[in-house]
């Protein structure tokens, strides 16, 4: 199959995230097809531009892997620079739909953009082309950004996102959505109750299998100091952003100072200055902050948990689902999970690898915290070998990758 993935923020190994459009990309090759990812120059989640030099659009080859980037213009936050940047994808992949088809000749063409505006440039694509239309859900927009940014729905913007997400419900072939429980929302949105396949996010088993490079040394060391000291590391790696409710997981050290409790919280992020002064005024000797570390790392850091923690934000745009990677390498690593979340789905109880508790409850995730150390290191460690086996089952993308293309083909079994 010649599959065509449109994603304007899609990124590789060598350019950051966002990793799914390449994992799932590299595991199409695998099995034998021809895949181009058609995506933006210019994305705020990228470590790594690619190098246009003034080219409207330049061809990439990555583990087998066409890019196409389109030239787009920088931006940062998300405001009108944004918008301008998403509106300026949309627009140059419009004006080059009909070179694609009939170049690229795709079997399949897959909307996949976060926003929805990349429906009507990939449809006119896979008209030309006579290919299957796919359209992807990673967030919902327009709803996000109405329930999350208060923005009305009579603005000239929601409007037209509005209008895209209509009609990705009523034009695409099949629908993918990363989130369990959206059926319902798309259903009212047009969508026929057959087109709908959950593929969530998923994990490359290859990356747990490698020697798992080591730790800096002062974090290595710090460890290993308390695990010395017969403490249990409650463990965080990731962003430190407003979602991941950090502040509560600072606030239940507090409660738990003086106890058999450390906390580990590494990784970089807008909030990490906040939620060191937050430690600094409390006095947590408890609490100790570590730079961002190489992906390559982090399965000897997960090893090094003794518990990892997962927290959010209560809100309702989660009654859709979620579907987090750092939950993900928390099973693979094998850890017992905490998670304070209240969502439409709970992976973790799926699962079987952990305790869930309420979330933004400082009170619930200290009583989550001491009833995982009660258990002792035995029970903990079936837990985590529960949640191991079910990323396993369900979550590495080999197994993704052939949801995606029963997806593609036709197939209704997992909707």
């Amino acid at each position: 199959m010649n599959i065509l993935l449109v994603n304007h923020y899609a990124g590789s190994v060598r350019h950051g995230m966002e990793f799914r459009p390449y994992y799932l990309a590299r595991e199409w090759v695998r099995l034998g097809h021809r895949v181009t990812i058609v995506a933006a120059s210019e994305s705020h989640l990228r470590r790594q531009v690619p190098t246009m030099r003034g080219r409207a659009r330049m061809l990439e080859h990555i583990d087998g892997i066409n890019y196409l980037w389109l030239a787009t213009p920088p931006y940062h936050g998300n405001g009108a620079a944004r918008v301008r940047n998403m509106l300026a994808f949309v627009l140059r992949l419009w004006r080059c739909a009909s070179h694609l088809a009939a170049t690229l000749r795709p079997d399949a063409v897959i909307a996949s953009s976060t926003y929805p505006l990349d429906i009507w440039p990939a449809r006119r694509i896979a008209r030309l082309a006579r290919a299957r239309l796919l359209y992807e859900v990673h967030d919902l927009w327009p709803l996000s950004p109405m329930e999350l940014g208060g923005h009305s729905p009579r603005h000239p913007f929601i409007a037209l996102l509005q209008a895209a997400e209509d009609a990705a419900c009523r034009h695409a072939d099949a629908i993918v959505s990363i989130l369990p429980r959206v059926r319902a929302h798309l259903e009212a949105h047009g969508m026929a109750p057959h087109k709908l396949h959950l593929v969530p996010n998923g994990i490359d088993p290859g990356e747990w299998q490698a020697e798992p490079e080591p730790l800096p040394g002062p974090l290595a060391a710090t460890l290993d100091a308390l695990h010395a000291a017969g403490r249990l590391v409650v463990g965080y790696a990731g962003t430190h952003g407003v979602a991941n409710a950090l502040d509560t997981l600072l606030a239940a050290a507090d409660r738990l100072r003086g106890g058999p409790v450390a906390f580990v919280l590494v990784g970089s992020g807008p909030e990490k200055p906040a939620l060191a002064r937050q430690a600094a005024a409390l006095e947590l000797d408890n609490v100790h902050f570590f730079d961002a570390i190489a992906k390559p790392q982090v399965p000897a850091l997960l090893a090094r948990f003794d518990v990892a923690y997962i927290g959010w934000q209560r809100q309702p745009l989660y009654r859709f689902g979620i579907s987090p990677n750092k939950l993900i390498d928390y099973m693979m690593a094998g850890r017992p999970v905490l998670h304070a979340v209240e969502a439409g789905n709970d992976p973790v109880a799926e699962a079987g690898c952990g305790f869930t508790v309420a979330p933004e409850d400082p009170r619930a995730v200290a009583d989550g915290i001491l009833a995982l150390h009660a258990l002792g290191p035995a029970r903990r460690a079936a837990l985590g070998r529960r949640g191991r086996t079910h990323a396993l089952a369900h979550y590495t993308y080999p197994v993704l990758g052939r949801r995606f293309l029963d997806a593609l083909a036709g197939d209704t079994r997992h909707g």
